[in-house]
């Protein structure tokens, strides 16, 4: 049986046009495996648009989206409001998918929206989306499961820019809850160290900085859960031209990738480990990119993203054709899941019937 899916994308986010490429390439997937996809596209101003023709990425060219219907999500539905702001049609909506990069879409605040709702969702739930936007809750988490990570130090104040020091120089500097390469600076300098901060600062509200490895080698790894287990991917290697991994690189053709990755098979074999243990530990759940460092033998875990980029399709299949049942997969657990956590009991104590009726009325003078 087809299911109605809400491919929901784009956000308050610097990675709003990057989500748009993730949002419309899953909706397109979905559709050709016969699912009915709503999609949901939200704006950098907050705003929400519908219609079955968001999923080609040409209406989204020159502000087209614009055009389309105004949406809200509503009770296991989305909402088509009229051009005053009321509801003129409901879509009934079995599943979601999050397709939002970076902002309140990837780091859980879709998840609560659609949990308030009564909708499932096939993607990253609110702890793990929360966790690991952040560069600095992602090192904490994963110290506390004895997983290797770059020697850091976090920035809560432009003027605190100096305790960096320590690590040494080279160094890298980025904002802590950005991602898609903005606003990485790779610095040498005292006086770099201040620009680079200043810089992720606009971006953001905290900054980390990151031993720099010259002779580093990035190695990415991406998981899912479906069937009782964790899936995880071949390895890939993301090679840059550069001293870092840039936006370019990652979406301008600049940089390119070797898959498998030309690694020795045991540390492959760690790094898929590491992934489904981190994976399992935190009982995660849709499809997330492990990225990793290797560098004079030491590997390191360096971030996680809870809604990587085209969904990580490119490790996880051949193409988009073969993509489709990965996608089936995350959806058909996430329907279980939620069938399963609608069979736990909601206590009511009754303590309200107990109450004097000025209970929570504040006393006049």
């Amino acid at each position: 049986m087809n299911k109605s899916v809400a491919v929901i994308f784009g956000g308050v986010s610097n990675e709003n046009e990057i989500s748009v490429i993730t949002g419309t390439m899953a909706a397109n997937v979905l559709k050709s495996g016969g699912d009915s996809v709503i999609p949901l596209y939200v704006s950098q101003r907050g705003e929400m648009y519908t219609g079955e023709n968001l999923a080609d990425i040409n209406n989204f060219k020159n502000g087209k989206y614009s055009s389309f219907p105004r949406a809200s999500v509503g009770k296991n539905c989305i909402c088509v409001l009229n051009k005053r702001g009321k509801v003129k049609k409901i879509l009934k909506v079995d599943v979601a998918l999050n397709c939002c990069h970076g902002g309140l879409g990837e780091g859980g605040g879709v998840c609560g929206l659609f949990a308030l709702n009564g909708i499932p969702l096939a993607s990253a739930g609110m702890f793990e989306s929360a966790a690991f936007l952040d560069k600095y809750f992602t090192k904490l988490v994963l110290r506390s499961l004895y997983v290797p990570v770059a020697p850091y130090v976090y920035i809560r104040k432009e003027e605190d820019a100096p305790t960096a020091e320590k690590l040494g120089y080279p160094m890298i500097v980025k904002p802590a809850r950005l991602g898609s390469s903005i606003g990485i600076s790779r610095v040498d300098n005292e006086e770099q160290l201040k620009e680079a901060v200043a810089a992720a600062f606009v971006y953001d509200g905290g900054v980390i900085a990151e031993k720099y490895f010259s002779d580093r080698r990035e190695i990415n790894c991406a998981a899912y859960y479906a069937n009782g287990a964790v899936v995880t991917s071949e390895c890939e290697e993301a090679i840059s031209d550069g001293e870092i991994l840039s936006y370019d690189d990652k979406y301008a053709g600049g940089g390119k990738s070797v898959m498998p990755a030309d690694i020795p098979p045991a540390l492959s074999r760690r790094i898929k480990r590491i992934t489904a243990k981190v994976y399992s530990r935190l009982n995660m759940r849709g499809i997330v990119r492990f990225d990793y460092i290797i560098s004079e033998g030491k590997l390191y875990l360096s971030e996680i993203n809870t809604v990587p980029g085209s969904l990580s399709y490119y490790l996880l299949s051949n193409g988009f054709k073969d993509f489709y049942p990965v996608l089936q997969a995350v959806i058909v657990q996430a329907l279980e899941d939620f069938k399963a956590s609608g069979e736990k009991r909601v206590l009511d104590t009754g303590i309200l019937n107990n109450l004097p009726s000025n209970a929570c009325k504040s006393k006049g003078k």
